[in-house]
């Protein structure tokens, strides 16, 4: 074997940006041929110029297009990518990671098919996109999901904690009772950390179904100033996300939390979860950056895991979701 193929959605900047970066700088044996899985074509191919000089001539990097707001573009691209695979056009399929993401403000928003997007994008869309690939990755192979400590009520993250619902009332962006008297900030950021809530779920139940030689687990890069994920926020918060936070991690990590790192820190933590020996037979467990521990004491509600599964099958399979439901 001379190559083997790694997905990274949403790999044309930030975290997979850096996740990417760190394969193709390793210089394993052998050598890493990574998809960056995009939306935005300019910036992918953008991402992709940059990339190719880091891979020099051992790994290489090239874009595919992917919407995770839209079922139709997951399955196209899924299709592409299992067509390339199989003919021989691509290096076996070895890691899949479910990374990109979004965060909604103040303002709700729907997916092409009609689901709230936070949980539509973080969710449902790898949720799919997963299923449609995990037939397709050849062992030894590693699936990591990006999670996020927000999850978690115990590590206090002042982010609202989770406010789980059925899986099918949190896809018309309906939260739990928990959020009942949250304003639109706060229920943009509890939309979140349910979702992040849902990814651990999904890695679980995943890990439960996968054969001998094909891991999953979940990964919270922890607090990365200077990333993309609140550019749906005000635009004060996206001015100190961007220009000032970056300037204080060592003080983040002191009055905030350890968990505060660089992107490429994260990026770097991240890949090795698709290439550390010590890892590889290593699943559904959880990891802070480098260390693996518990996730939330809710996370390992079983019934409740196999539930969202199910319902995720049903709500990829034939949407019928409406965004008459949504609320500000």
């Amino acid at each position: 074997m001379t190559s083997r193929t790694a997905v990274i959605t949403g790999g044309n900047t930030g975290l997979g940006y850096a996740s990417a970066s760190a394969l193709l700088a390793s210089k394993e044996s052998p050598p890493w041929h990574v998809v960056l899985a995009s939306r935005n074509e300019q910036r992918a191919r953008d991402a992709v110029t940059r990339l190719t000089e880091i891979a020099g001539t051992s790994g290489r990097v090239e874009a595919m297009a992917l919407d995770l707001a839209s079922l139709e573009s997951i399955r196209a691209f899924a299709g592409e990518l299992t067509d390339s695979v199989r003919t021989g056009a691509l290096p076996p399929l070895r890691g899949l990671v479910a990374n990109a993401g979004v965060q909604s403000g103040t303002t709700p928003s729907v997916t092409a098919d009609g689901f709230e997007s936070t949980f539509g994008v973080n969710h449902l869309g790898h949720f799919l996109l997963v299923d449609l690939l995990r037939a397709d990755l050849e062992p030894p192979a590693r699936i990591v999901v990006v999670s996020s400590g927000t999850h978690d009520p115990a590590q206090k993250a002042r982010v609202p904690a989770p406010a789980w619902n059925d899986p099918a009332e949190l896809a018309r962006g309906e939260l739990g009772p928990a959020a009942a008297n949250d304003g639109p900030f706060a229920t943009g950021q509890r939309r979140y950390s349910t979702s992040k809530l849902a990814n651990i779920y999904f890695t679980y139940a995943l890990a439960r179904r996968l054969p001998d030689g094909v891991t999953a687990n979940a990964f919270d890069p922890g607090l990365m100033p200077g990333t993309g994920l609140v550019r749906e926020a005000v635009a004060p918060l996206r001015f100190i996300n961007s220009h000032v936070f970056p300037r204080m991690i060592p003080l983040l990590r002191r009055v905030f939390h350890p968990n505060v790192h660089t992107v490429e820190e994260s990026g770097a933590a991240l890949a090795r979860l698709l290439t550390d020996p010590a890892l590889a037979g290593t699943t559904g467990k959880y990891f802070e950056s480098r260390g693996e521990i518990r996730s939330s004491e809710e996370s390992y509600d079983e019934a409740r895991s196999e539930e969202l599964w199910r319902a995720s099958e049903a709500l990829t399979a034939q949407p019928d979701v409406a965004p008459r439901a949504l609320a500000a």
